[in-house]
């Protein structure tokens, strides 16, 4: 019996994976297109547990794909927004810096920001400040009006209908098994059956990595989970934050520190912590998977980073057991909230490249292999970069179709 065949597989029905069929599905009409999701439905990890954030391209390296791609991204993602009816709002943040030693670091993210184009970018006082954030409180800040809100949910659900309506096949409870490379096809076994496929592609979030290796790269990096924990500020306290108050990352960090984030349902998260994971996809402190924090273990990265980010990794897990700490931190942005006004919300594993030098990747990793595109660390920015991060896939795919 023959087995399906198409001329692209996407592996992972995240917003990046979905993103990259709808392109390719626009660009290639008539294309034999299948997305392989595991779970029952798409957008149902990374994608569906984060802040819900239209990035602005404020923190990312100049030249880097990061920068690049969340610039036009976020533009992007709002033209879709609105050709599509979906909700969205644009509310604009502010970055304080709550003491003295910050303020050089402020000064970069401001001369990052300029250098990447990004939109009405602005340093205030602390008048300023008071006047978009009255309950904020710090030195100097940046402000970003052009941040904004969506439920990126809603939004991979959109990209899933109009890929099918172009005739793409999406696949869910398709847990891939195995990969095979046969003459110029690979060959997907999945627990809902084989496929055969012209093109691979690899986009599959906190195990990108293993798939990536299955499809023939090289053990060169590592994915690496952390946990983000929220609390929920009462509704009566929801007042205290107008849009979205951040304090000066870490800038030797690819987090961003506990921050305030209002939500498309007008609530106000308070979070992510940034916590060691013990399973990839362990949402609960109590989550453990033994073989995948064994092979985590095993991997000499991890053991360089831990060695290097210790101090930062303590302090990460003091906020995850102590509400008060987790607390502390967000009183240096906004004095007024008290450990009253929070409940216990929801959180989210970001995916996290390590190289073997225990260094965490800061940029997107995108790497063309034979018949295969890995894509293989694509944290944070990427739902908001992630119809530009799809056409720059897309384009590397149908250029490997024509040859």
């Amino acid at each position: 019996m023959s087995l399906p065949s198409y001329d692209v597989a996407i592996i992972g029905g995240g917003i990046v994976g979905l993103a990259t069929a709808m392109d390719i599905s626009v660009r290639m009409p008539g294309v034999k297109l299948v997305v392989l999701e595991k779970e029952p439905r798409v957008a149902s990890h990374q994608t569906g547990h984060n802040s819900g954030v239209i990035h602005s391209g404020l923190y990312y390296r100049p030249g880097s794909l990061k920068a690049a791609t969340c610039v036009a991204g976020a533009k992007l993602m709002v033209d879709f927004c609105r050709a599509h009816h979906i909700p969205y709002d644009i509310c604009g943040k502010v970055v304080v810096a709550t003491q003295e030693a910050e303020l050089p670091a402020l000064e970069v993210l401001y001369q990052r920001g300029q250098a990447n184009g990004v939109p009405r970018l602005m340093m205030i006082g602390p008048e300023r400040l008071r006047e978009i954030e009255p309950h904020a409180r710090g030195l100097k800040a940046l402000h970003v009006p052009t941040t904004g809100l969506v439920d990126y949910t809603n939004v991979a659900g959109v990209f899933a209908k109009l890929i099918q309506q172009r005739g793409g096949e999406i696949r869910t409870s398709a847990r891939v098994t195995c990969l095979l490379r046969r003459a110029r096809t690979w060959v997907v076994e999945t627990t809902s059956g084989e496929v055969a496929a012209r093109y691979l592609v690899t986009c599959a979030g906190l195990y990108a990595d293993r798939l990536a290796v299955w499809a023939g790269a090289p053990r060169d990096l590592q994915i690496v989970p952390f946990r983000g924990e929220y609390y929920n500020l009462i509704p009566e306290r929801q007042s205290l934050v107008r849009g979205m108050i951040y304090p000066v990352p870490n800038p030797v960090l690819p987090f961003l520190g506990v921050h305030f984030t209002r939500s498309m349902d007008h609530g106000v998260h308070a979070g992510p912590n940034a916590v060691l994971a013990l399973k990839r996809e362990g949402y609960r402190k109590t989550d453990v998977h033994l073989g995948e924090l064994l092979d985590m273990l095993s991997y000499p990265g991890f053991w360089r980073m831990a060695a290097t980010y210790w101090q930062a990794g303590i302090m990460e897990m003091v906020r995850s057991l102590s509400k008060p700490a987790f607390v502390r931190a967000l009183q240096r942005l906004v004095p007024e909230v008290r450990s009253t006004d929070f409940v216990p919300g929801g959180s989210g594993v970001r995916a996290q490249a390590v190289d073997p030098q225990g260094a965490l990747l800061d940029d997107f990793n995108l790497v063309e292999g034979d018949g295969v595109m890995y894509v293989r660390n694509v944290p944070s920015p990427a739902a908001t970069a992630s119809i530009r991060i799809g056409q720059i896939i897309a384009e590397q795919v149908i250029s490997a179709l024509s040859r």
